[in-house]
């Protein structure tokens, strides 16, 4: 099984207003932890999409515009991510996707591959959440470490297990770098060797 660590950063948390700005995907053989291939990109926004940009939103992603006027545009971006699916078997039975916030996430990588083409290209449908894999974990634990007395953001968990907090501002790739540190130290690639 395949995992799609998956990160995005948009101008801010609305679909309808917003627009992606950048992408970050790792796959990972969730068996060995080994890393199958990478893919990150700045994306193009119109002067128009970035004046309704949340000023809060690019706060912390540090995002100006002159760091996506010359950025390649959406339609290029979805052939990379489609040629970097079809290059690493990416579909489903055989891969899910693994975010943070994939309520968010998904959204807005729906901007580039609208929902219809994944289903058309048999794109993995499950979109799993490190928080709940954390949560889970945490209260079968003895005795039980109550994920809600603690936090359940990333950095939060990352503090758990002494990982350090994601780098801000924050970038698509280095929130997955920082997801799979957690991933490996909440769940683990079982057959990893050291």
């Amino acid at each position: 099984m395949k995992g799609i660590f998956l990160d995005t950063e948009a101008s801010g948390l609305d679909p309808f207003i917003h627009s992606i700005l950048e992408i970050g995907i790792k796959a990972i053989d969730l068996s060995s932890g080994e890393c199958l291939g990478a893919y990150s990109t700045a994306i193009y926004l119109t002067p128009e999409e970035w004046a309704k940009s949340d000023k809060a939103s690019l706060h912390v992603n540090g995002f100006s515009y002159e760091m996506v006027k010359d950025a390649p545009k959406k339609e290029a971006v979805a052939t990379d991510i489609q040629a970097f699916f079809k290059t690493h078997k990416l579909k489903r039975t055989h891969a899910v996707f693994i975010c943070q916030n994939p309520s968010f996430d998904r959204v807005f990588f729906g901007q580039l591959i609208p929902p219809k083409e994944q289903e058309m290209r048999a794109y993995p449908y499950h979109w799993l959440d490190l928080a709940s894999m954390y949560w889970g974990i945490s209260l079968k634990q003895s005795p039980p470490s109550l994920p809600w007395e603690r936090g359940i953001s990333k950095n939060k968990i990352a503090d758990t297990y002494s990982i350090p907090p994601e780098e801000m501002p924050h970038r698509a790739i280095n929130g997955v770098d920082h997801l799979i540190a957690c991933y490996e130290a909440v769940v683990g690639f079982p057959k990893k060797t050291s």
